[in-house]
């Protein structure tokens, strides 16, 4: 069987899994007409897929890291330099892009950043074609002037990206009632999830097929095209789909704010200070374990026969799944909604991953740590990022909120860019995984601190109305 043929095929049955997943979640009976759930899914359905492949578009810089033995585009330590102005650009971002998304729409948001990620996208690939001269890589002594390049094009990249979940929760946020958002969770992470896989699996056989060029060009056409799509198909809100818009149970009040007014609001606020404190270290320690494991079975050998290592996109997407449904329906039907048990508790498995990284960083048991831990952390984002945002800021202002706190994820992303790019082993010491007992030490300290600080959220949870039905 041709290979890309293997490959739509193991999409299409992941995607098969992923629907049924979805269909055979719990419901919470707040009387939504059929009508209604059928356009509800073919609103949130697209600006989902948008979503996932932002990811692919975000991500796929690490399919372009030098093999062991083979020249790409970047050393690990470059790429984590590159990766690092892109975080921090997306972290800050937020100043902006969350008073814009909750001004214009999270459908008119969507588009800017397919659009903007798509063209951004489209010229780092240009000008990875024209610095590896016709070759498929580029030649050691002309990095250090395609770098400060690529390094500016990927914070512009990043800054489009950064409206990809303020979008989306803002979408959702009029469409999903407060005590349904536990579901909607476990939803954004199947989409995070679906992301990895096609930014780690398809950029990585792209890269391998047909040169890094691809890791740029295919995904910019596959935004594109999904930017045509939410322009005809989503809509903000349930009435500009001609439902009735209803009560969401959260704390909507009152009319849109000023941006310094809902900063004030925020910053008054302990549980949306704690839950941005608790994505800052979700970033940090994303970052350290989705971009790492790669780049160390390359160097220290594993990436010919390590099966972790092979599927490491699928596999964290399955993980990722499963962590977003089960902490989504935690929450809704344990935890009577609130996303602070959940968070500590996965936060709990993060800290025994860590430790356990200790004791098999020799063996190959060390990925499928690693795969535990992407469950739990992906679970925690999905909780928060895009869950307990909606529910603490309400429909009306949840751009800012949730652009304040995804911010804060990507400004923990920047640190672990900057913590990693000094702490891990260059060649050739990195050649032995001994040398790599400074991953897990920078890993450690962090999951701990996140750990208290989801303790904190143990009670939290918003004042709001009783479900309207209709």
């Amino acid at each position: 069987m041709p290979a890309w043929l293997s490959e739509l095929l193991a999409i299409t049955a992941l995607l098969a899994v992923i629907v049924l997943v979805v269909v055979r979640l719990p419901r919470v009976d707040l009387g939504h007409s059929k009508a209604f759930v059928r356009r509800r899914f073919a609103n949130w359905f697209p600006v989902g897929l948008t979503y996932a492949f932002l990811y692919m578009g975000r991500y796929n810089l690490n399919a372009c890291i030098d093999k062991k033995d083979t020249l790409l585009l970047f050393e690990k330590a470059q790429y984590f330099d590159i990766d690092k102005w892109g975080a921090l650009t997306y972290g800050i971002s937020f100043v902006i892009n969350g008073p814009l998304t909750d001004k214009l729409g999270g459908r008119k948001t969507t588009i800017i950043a397919a659009v903007g990620s798509a063209f951004a996208n489209v010229a780092m690939g240009l000008l990875a074609y024209s610095a590896m001269k016709g070759g498929h890589f580029i030649p050691k002594d002309a990095r250090a002037a395609v770098l400060p390049m690529f390094a500016l094009l990927y914070a512009v990249n990043m800054y489009f990206q950064s409206f990809g979940a303020v979008s989306i929760v803002k979408v959702n946020s009029a469409w999903f009632h407060l005590r349904e958002r536990g579901t909607f969770g476990g939803i954004f992470g199947i989409l995070i999830s679906l992301g990895l896989y096609f930014a780690f699996d398809w950029c990585s056989a792209l890269v391998k097929a047909f040169g890094p060029t691809a890791a740029f060009f295919v995904p910019a056409a596959i935004l594109l095209v999904f930017a045509c799509i939410d322009a005809v198909v989503v809509r903000d809100t349930p009435g500009d789909a001609g439902h009735a818009d209803f009560d969401l149970g959260d704390a909507t009040q009152g009319e849109r704010l000023p941006l310094l007014s809902v900063v004030k609001l925020m910053f008054s606020n302990g549980a949306i200070l704690a839950i941005a404190a608790v994505e800052l270290c979700s970033g940090y320690l994303r970052n350290a374990i989705l971009k790492t494991y790669k780049p160390f079975a390359e160097d220290t050998g594993r990436a010919a026969t390590d099966f972790v290592q092979q599927h490491w996109g699928i596999l964290n997407c399955m993980a990722g799944i499963l962590g977003g449904v089960v902490a989504g329906m935690v929450s809704d039907r344990l935890f009577q909604s609130r996303r602070g048990p959940v968070s500590a508790v996965l936060y709990s498995m993060m800290v025994v991953g860590a430790v356990l990284m200790f004791f098999t960083m020799g063996s190959s048991a060390v990925g499928w740590v690693l795969i535990g831990m992407t469950l739990a952390i992906i679970g925690v984002h999905g909780m928060l990022s895009g869950t307990a945002s909606m529910d603490f800021g309400g429909k009306r202002n949840v751009g800012v909120v949730v652009g304040v706190i995804d911010g804060c994820v990507y400004l923990g992303s920047t640190l672990g860019s900057y913590v990693l790019s000094h702490v891990l082993p260059s060649k050739p010491q990195s050649q032995s995984a001994a040398a790599w007992w400074t991953w897990p030490t920078s890993i450690l300290p962090v999951a701990v601190l996140g750990f208290l600080l989801a303790l904190r959220l143990w009670n939290a949870k918003p004042k709001g109305s009783t479900p309207a039905a209709h």
